[in-house]
């Protein structure tokens, strides 16, 4: 049987409430009081519900945070970022995989709505905003990572995807291929929806440059390898000399296929660049070239602005762009 507060209090002897000023308030009590609530505490091995205490405050300790893949080490340095913050702020990350499926995405809204968390950080899949506008009422707050609010209602910390997909495009066309596809999907994912754009954009302003798309069911290495095993099963002229992946796991299972069949096919044949930059893009057989977000600094940046929210939620949504880097190696790169 867990042990109470109240077997504290007869062990001590002294009130409830002492007990509780004494876990809450020392300041406030004697210090051979709370010397001798403090050894009954170790002797009970009483262990303090805290999740509980903060309800009964109306404020819990608990951050929730919804991504897309907890596999894509992208979204894990995401929540490293706004961990790292959270608990300088003495709070702690809750996260929830919605693994890109709107039904788990909203399992997780439901659950964290019910735990009354501190507030909500999300990279949402399907469209979310009457939801967060309801735990907004609810004194939830919530902010978009990873994908700026449609109507921007909602604050937000993103990326610029279109500027991205500019950048790998204009990247590969610089080194002179012309035929270029995209991989990635699905479309209704509205990073990637971006970054084709931005390709698109430098494709149609190139002379003799095409874009072909290639949707994906998921942004994962399966889904990169089937692509890559597709494309090499054409004959050498029907290939593109060039793609771009939306994201580097889907890069990654490209380049493995493509090696496998030719190990000299990249980037001579063709080249290919991603999007994330994570640790395993440089780790690759063939560096892998990428367009590079700053997920730890996002991620401690959503934090940040999310705890301005829930502290003051006069304050007018805050929209944070940042500006993503283009990273450069072997995979496009010909010696």
């Amino acid at each position: 049987m867990a042990v109470s507060i109240r077997d504290v209090a007869r062990r001590a002897g002294v009130s409830v409430g002492t007990v509780s000023n004494v876990l809450n308030r020392p300041d406030t009590v004697a210090p051979a009081t709370v010397a001798r609530v403090q050894r009954a505490i170790e002797d009970l091995g009483y262990v303090r519900n805290e999740a509980a205490r903060r309800l009964r405050a109306g404020r819990s300790s608990s951050v929730g945070f919804i991504v897309l893949d907890v596999r894509n080490p992208f979204f894990t340095d995401l929540a490293r970022g706004a961990e790292d913050e959270a608990m300088r702020r003495g709070l702690m990350i809750l996260l929830g995989n919605s693994d890109e499926d709107i039904a788990r995405e909203a399992t997780y809204l439901d659950l964290f709505e019910e735990q009354r968390v501190h507030g909500l950080l999300i990279s949402p899949y399907g469209d979310v905003a009457e939801r967060l506008t309801r735990l907004r009422e609810r004194g939830i707050p919530a902010v978009l990572v990873d994908r700026r609010s449609p109507d921007e209602s909602f604050s937000s910390v993103a990326v610029d995807d279109v500027a991205g997909g500019r950048m790998a495009a204009q990247h590969l066309v610089d080194i002179g291929r012309r035929r270029i596809a995209f991989v990635g999907g699905p479309r209704q994912i509205r990073q990637v929806s971006d970054r084709l754009e931005g390709a698109r954009q430098i494709v149609e302003g190139t002379p003799g440059a095409t874009l072909e798309e290639i949707p994906t069911a998921a942004l994962t290495v399966i889904e990169g390898r089937k692509v890559g095993d597709q494309i090499m099963s054409r004959p050498a002229d029907e290939r593109p000399d060039a793609i771009f992946a939306a994201n580097d796991l889907v890069a990654t299972g490209i380049l493995q296929a493509v090696v496998m069949r030719d190990a000299r096919a990249v980037p001579e044949q063709i080249a290919i660049i991603g999007f994330d930059d994570i640790d395993f893009a440089s780790a690759s057989v063939v560096p892998l070239s990428s367009v590079r977000q700053p997920a730890q600094l996002m991620g401690r940046t959503a934090l940040q602005i999310l705890v301005e929210e829930a502290a003051d939620p006069s304050l007018e949504p805050r929209h944070v762009t940042f500006q993503p880097e283009l990273v450069v190696r072997a995979s496009t790169q010909q010696s």
